[in-house]
């Protein structure tokens, strides 16, 4: 247990300090196998983004507007990338500035300084800044999925840069680039708070202030295309392997555990989404199975490195009917429409896997024991207080990124002409229509 908490705090140490010094060890030398496997999680987190995001969502839209959600998916993607490259990277992890405890510096703009023999921990400089992309590139357009269908594509693209500057940049150097809440000890494998919790709590905000879709409620608000989406959840579930796992930054054992902790969280949350909505309904349905894994996904994502795999299949199995609460009974409460349950899903799933991940990570239930040797009150304390610390973060940042996005673009909503005639239309002058919807005026199910 010993050796996976060290390696674990290695591994860790890596990813969360690029300029990492390992003092009177010998310098790291390349490795092949480390390179290849990052390399390798790489390229598999970019088909769990694209296609696997894109087809997700695509399929749970109506069919007038599934081109416009792969589009803003898509197109979000790219931005985001080119800014990670510009800016990005060097805000979330240059630490070497007095304010680096919330934001990095721009000592590695456009990636000065950065060689092909730049070395991070084992593998290539190159390589550790594409996986940290790839991370910055999914965050923002997981937040399509509240907005689906309503709101202006310039105003998508405004909004997602400047929430990626606002936002996810400086978070994502607070938990990894060596930021206070890095040293505070949190308990975050991948990405837990900041870019799950982040974005479902973005969702909401989102959901809130565009107000919900004209005839939100009534049928034609069902998915399109199951089967578009079961297969991009499927590449979700395959990608988010790779997305927990390439945080390892190693080819070795601890990375393997992760990997399977991630599969069996997923595994665990599809089962327990499927027996609650069997009770509840009498039946079992394909979007709920799909829903559940990635309710068990979110949850485990802090957890992954902490805890067994028997804690990840508990974790899966407890947070998906929290999660069916917040989707079948908060929701329609408070009257929010969010298109596609991104905080039902992503916001509430982070937060009740940010606590179980304190739970389980106890040494008596399989766990590697808490950082900085607490004990578990105290590190529950921590845990819940970082929680509500990401929470205030992104209610405020995604409303002044909205707000400056509306002003920008001349408000957010599409107007209501080209909402009924959907965005593929009139946002792209495009159609994803089967030849039969034109026959019935195109209006889409």
């Amino acid at each position: 247990m010993q050796q996976l908490k060290n390696t674990f705090r290695y591994a860790l140490a890596l990813t969360a300090l690029p300029s990492v010094s390992f003092a009177q060890d010998a310098e790291p030398a390349l490795s092949s196998g480390d390179t290849a496997f990052v390399a390798t999680c790489s390229l598999i987190v970019m088909l769990m983004m694209l296609p696997g995001l894109g087809l997700f969502y695509g399929g749970m839209s109506r069919s007038k507007n599934v081109l416009s959600v792969l589009t803003q998916v898509f197109a979000s993607a790219a931005l985001i990338s080119v800014i990670w490259i510009l800016v990005g990277y060097s805000l979330a992890f240059d630490a070497d500035v007095p304010w680096s405890g919330v934001v990095g510096g721009f000592a590695k703009i456009f990636l000065t300084g950065v060689t092909q023999d730049s070395l991070i921990g084992t593998i290539p400089e190159y390589l550790y800044i594409l996986f940290m992309l790839l991370f910055a590139a999914i965050t923002p357009p997981i937040i399509i999925g509240a907005f689906a269908e309503r709101m202006k594509f310039s105003s998508v693209l405004v909004f997602m840069g400047i929430w990626s500057l606002i936002n996810y940049v400086p978070m994502a150097h607070m938990a990894w680039g060596g930021g206070w809440v890095f040293n505070v000890g949190v308990l975050d494998f991948a990405g837990g708070n900041v870019v799950h919790l982040n974005a479902g709590v973005a969702a909401l905000v989102c959901a809130y202030v565009l107000g919900p879709r004209k005839g939100a409620g009534a049928t034609m608000m069902i998915p399109h295309n199951m089967t578009m989406t079961y297969t991009g959840g499927a590449m979700l579930w395959v990608g988010w392997l790779a997305f927990c796992g390439g945080c390892a930054l190693a080819a070795n054992g601890f990375a393997t555990l992760v990997m399977l902790n991630t599969f069996l969280g997923g595994a665990a949350g599809a089962l327990s989404w499927m027996i609650v909505e069997w009770l509840h309904r009498g039946r079992p349905s394909t979007f709920g199975v799909l829903s559940g894994a990635i309710a068990g996904l979110v949850a485990i994502t802090p957890a992954c490195g902490f805890v067994s795999p028997a804690g990840s299949i508990a974790i899966g199995l407890l947070v998906s009917p929290v999660c069916v609460f917040a989707v079948e009974v908060l929701k329609p409460k408070f009257g929010y429409d969010d298109s596609f349950d991104v905080f039902g899903v992503h916001g509430t799933g982070a937060i009740i896997g940010g606590i179980l991940t304190v739970v389980f990570a106890a040494p008596s239930l399989g766990g590697t024991g808490f950082t900085q040797e607490r004990d578990f009150i105290t590190m529950m304390m921590t845990q819940l207080s970082i929680i509500g610390f990401s929470i205030v973060v992104s209610l405020v940042t995604t409303w002044v990124a909205l707000k400056i996005a509306s002003l920008l673009t001349g408000g957010l909503r599409v107007s209501d002409e080209e909402e009924y005639a959907g965005l593929d239309k009139s946002s792209h002058g495009e159609s994803g229509y089967r030849m039969n919807d034109e026959a019935f005026g195109g209006s889409g199910v």
